[in-house]
């Protein structure tokens, strides 16, 4: 590799293998990335106990706008990964649930993360791959983005 390469494309260069890797491994399911991880986030939400989940708090988590998300509820629902329905609590919302061949999908998200990273980072030590880890989370803060 070039010792050169500005860090940024080093940056990008990652992304887009991870991304690859990523959409390979959801093709069968039939989902785009960013569905894939909008339901991850629902399946991840409702496993924390949260009781109401609704379009405004994907938006804010994901940072996508309110017309994307709508498209994208829209698809998941269609696909039969997720159900809406109308909000006890609020009438302006509807709340989002996965359905029963989705509720753990986060599981299944944080073995292939853990498997990407592994495959990633094949040749390191797992105090390198640690300290990879810190030093990411730590930049994800600095740049203002609660994930």
């Amino acid at each position: 590799m070039d010792e050169k390469m500005p860090l940024g494309l080093m940056f990008a260069i990652i992304d887009r293998a991870f991304k690859k890797k990523v959409d390979k491994k959801i093709q069968d399911m039939e989902l785009t990335p960013v569905q894939f991880r909008v339901l991850g986030e629902i399946s991840h939400l409702e496993s924390k106990g949260v009781e109401e989940i609704n379009q405004r708090d994907l938006e804010k988590v994901e940072k996508i706008t309110h017309p994307a998300m709508t498209g994208i509820i829209q698809r998941l629902e269609s696909k039969g990964f997720i159900i809406c329905t109308p909000s006890p609590r609020d009438k302006r919302y509807k709340k989002i649930s996965c359905t029963d061949k989705t509720t753990d999908i986060h599981k299944m998200i944080d073995i292939m993360d853990e498997q990407l990273l592994a495959e990633l980072c094949q040749g390191l030590s797992q105090e390198e791959i640690d300290t990879y880890v810190r030093i990411t989370k730590h930049i994800i803060k600095n740049i203002n983005f609660e994930p």
